[in-house]
Formats: structure tokens, sequence, C-alpha cells
């Protein structure tokens, strides 16, 4: 068999049957055998796909060099699978972890399997179920030598955008994984702050489902154009067939997570990078499991009794722009993770060639992603999007919107967080002077840990209470 792959949970079935729709034959094992009989009874039945009962046999299968794909939960279950395959796999031989994996367990792997000359590639693999069996976004990062050996598969199975696939060596060591993780985070903070955006409607205009579906069916055409957008689109229109009512009004507000927001956070804060969108999306998804205490708080907690009694066009306008300033926020704190990932772990990212295998497939597509390519084009070490002339005229010419939102939000109680913190990193960024020489006075104050001066080169301390 050309490859064969391990875990057959959806999106490890429709990567199968996406590589047999492409011409390949598969190689398929699971650790529980009835979910392997029970896909090959049914969705690979009649197809080149064959069925193996334990990863000795799956590995007999394959042709040299063998490639093994493992799609199966992150953590434990990845290292138990690579200690069984090596068991049986050879010096040269491949194995392609498609999972989502942190970046550090890819990194270590990737020193493991050197050690023992099996070829290693950590692959983020983006798109939801649909987009496995359609055509993911692939981003895999490990040895050139084994990406030249699976390109021409993920070439074909990817997404296309423009009759280019949305799949491309990423890098070094466990950098696919990397990259994988920020685009979890830039999904996260893009979903709150649409959430954000529907909810500043629906509590300040008090526009129902409906109107605000058709507000967002326009945006499907704007500069906001993106997968997310669209499916919001389709997640307004659902009615629930038990009460009637619009789906989402049914659905309980409590957001889970599987934690690569959370990674992405604790990753920038390991660079020094400021992510605050990406932050406060996973913030509020940890706030929202609070359920029972919000209701309990609804009763002693007082809010503002304000409404907003203004012209209903001149707001939807100043959401759109709200959204877009806080939407491109967010990409521009992703690629400055990414910018600074590069240069102190040694990926050499071309950064825009990750914007153009995110235009299609993955969860974060969006007509954004053209003009991020073009500024990383034109710059390939632009360290901020906010720095390239497209993105600060856009800014500057739709801040007051921006602020126009966030002003109202908080004057009406309209939680905004997301976006009220991607406004805060524009004002930050663009200070020329923060209060952080006050924080290095106290520091020195009460720790003696030295200060710099605006004046004069050198490292300072003074004795700020006379003795």
């Amino acid at each position: 068999m050309d490859i064969g792959l391990i875990g057959l949970a959806v999106m490890g079935q429709n990567l199968v049957l996406n590589m047999e729709r492409n011409g390949y034959s598969v190689g398929v094992y699971n650790r529980t055998a009835s979910k392997t009989e029970e896909f090959m009874k049914h969705r690979a039945e009649g197809k080149k796909i064959k069925p193996s009962w334990s990863i000795q046999e799956l590995v007999n299968m394959l042709k040299r060099p063998r490639k093994v794909m493992i799609m199966v939960k992150a953590g434990k279950p990845v290292d138990d699978n690579m200690e069984e395959l090596l068991k049986y796999l050879e010096p040269g031989d491949i194995i392609i972890d498609g999972g989502n994996s942190h970046f550090t367990d890819t990194k270590r792997r990737y020193k493991e399997l050197t050690g023992k000359g099996i070829l290693f590639l950590g692959t983020g693999v983006s798109g939801g179920e649909e987009g496995a069996l359609k055509g993911p976004c692939i981003m895999p990062g490990g040895q050139e030598k084994a990406y030249e050996e699976v390109k021409d598969i993920f070439f074909k199975i990817a997404a296309q955008v423009d009759n280019i696939p949305c799949c491309n060596y990423i890098g070094s060591e466990d950098s696919g994984h990397f990259v994988k993780m920020v685009h979890n985070g830039i999904e996260y903070a893009d979903m709150e702050l649409i959430a954000e955006a529907y909810d500043f409607l629906k509590k300040g205009l008090r526009m129902s489902v409906e109107e605000i579906r058709e507000i967002f069916l326009k945006w499907k055409d704007s500069d906001l154009n993106s997968y997310l957008i669209d499916i919001t689109v389709d997640v307004l229109a659902a009615i629930d067939e038990e009460t009637g009512k619009p789906m989402v009004d049914v659905i309980l507000d409590k957001a889970e997570q599987k934690g690569t927001g959370k990674w992405t956070s604790q990753a920038a804060l390991d660079l020094g990078m400021p992510v605050s969108v990406i932050d406060t999306a996973v913030f509020v998804r940890n706030m929202s499991s609070f359920k029972k205490e919000r209701v309990e708080a609804s009763k002693i907690l007082k809010g503002p009794a304000r409404e907003f009694k203004g012209d209903r066009s001149h707001i939807i306008e100043a959401v759109y722009d709200s959204l877009l300033c806080s939407k491109i926020t967010s990409y521009a704190q992703g690629m400055a993770l990414l910018h600074s990932a590069s240069k102190s772990y040694n990926y050499n990212l071309k950064l825009n060639e990750i914007a153009q295998i995110w235009k299609g497939g993955c969860i974060i597509r969006a007509g954004l992603l053209e003009p991020i390519r073009q500024a990383y084009l034109k710059n390939p070490d632009l360290s901020n999007l906010y720095r390239d002339d497209n993105f600060n005229k856009i800014l500057n010419d739709k801040q007051d919107n921006w602020r126009f939102i966030v002003s109202e939000g908080i004057l009406m109680g309209i939680p905004c967080p997301a976006t009220a913190s991607s406004l805060q990193y524009y004002d930050c960024y663009r200070a020329e002077r923060l209060p952080a020489n006050l924080l290095q006075a106290q520091r020195d104050y009460f720790g003696a840990h030295t200060f710099e001066r605006i004046d004069r080169e050198g490292t300072f301390h003074r004795e700020w209470i006379a003795k």
C-alpha cells in the first residue's frame, strides 16, 4: 500500500477516503478492531483500502520507504503508537503525526526518531471533518527529505486555491505543529470577535436572529469574507424543530475548548509576545463555563440601564468596522508570534507562504489572507501587520467606529472583552511612550532591579530612600 494510517475516528477516516479518491492505496489500523470492521463494511467498501489488525501487519503491507500517518488523540496515545511502530520500521521510513500535538512534544519526538534514523513530520491538519474529506490545509514540519517523499500525496489531498495546493513545507523540527497551534489561536480570537459583534447587535439594537443573519449575509461579500462568517450565516438560519425557535437561542452559552488556544497564549508568554486578543478569547471561554455562578451574579450585580437610541444604520456600520479592525488585530498578533518564533526557534518560516496555504481548507481562511500574503511578499521580515501601509490605513480610517463600539458596549454593559482588547493593543502599539517608566522605577525601588535612562546609555540604580 502507498501509505498507512493509524486512528479511524472521523478525521482519520475522511483523510483515508480523500487519499483513496486521489489515487492512493491506503492501509488502515485502529486500536479498537470493531471500528476498523465498521469502516471497511461501510465507507471503505470496494475501495483501495486494506485493513490491518496489528501495527506489525500495517507496516508489513506498506511500500518502502514506509509512510505511516498517526491520527490519534494528542499526548500519550501518539507516543504509544510511535513506540510500537519503532519495533517494525527501518531507517528511512517516515512517521507523520497529523494530530493536534503540542509543539514541544513534537520537538522531543523529532529528536528521538531522528536518532534512530526514522524520518518524522509533525503535521498540522486544519479544516475539520469536511476539510479532511474534501481538502484540508496541511502544515508539515520536520525533515525536508521526509516532506519530499510525501509531498505528492499531500498536494493531491489538500484544498486548492487558484490551482495552488494549500500545503507547503513549513520548516524544521516542530514548526508545523507550532504554526497549526497559532492558527488555532487566531481561530479562537476570530470566533469570539464574531460572537461579540452578534451580541452587540442583539442586545444593543435588540435585533432578531433573522435580522442579524441578514447583516452577516451582506458581510459575506465584503472585506470580512471568511469561512467563519459563512458558517455563522448558516448557524443563524437554523431552526430548532422541537421549539420552533432559532437554534442558536436554545444552545447553552457554555463554550468548550481543546486547549490549543491556551497553548498559543502560553507559547506567546514564553517568547514575550503580546497576543491579547487570543488571551481574551481563551478567558471568555473559561468564563462561559461558570454558567451557574453567572446566573446567580446577574441577580445581585447591577449594570447600566442605558439603551442605544441613535441611528441603527450607523451602529451597524460601526460594528462592521470594529469587527474588521479587531479581526486584523487577531491576525497581526498571530503572525507577529510566528515571526518571533521563527527567529527564536530557527524555523525559517516564510510567512507569505503560510498566508497562502491558509487561504483554503482551514478554519481561518478569509479574504484578508491575500493582502496579508502581499504584505509579507513585499517585506518578508515584517514584524507586525500594523506596519504595512494597507493595514495601517484601514485601522486609521476606521478607528473612530472601533472606539465607538467599545465605548458604547461598556456604557450599555454589553461584554465585548476581545474587541476592547484589540483596541487596547492598537493604542499600546502606537503609543510613543507607555507608563512602563513608572513600573521600572517601582521595581528599582523595592528590588534594585535597575533602569535605563532616556538621555544617556547605561544601566542605573537609585537609592530611593535617603539614608
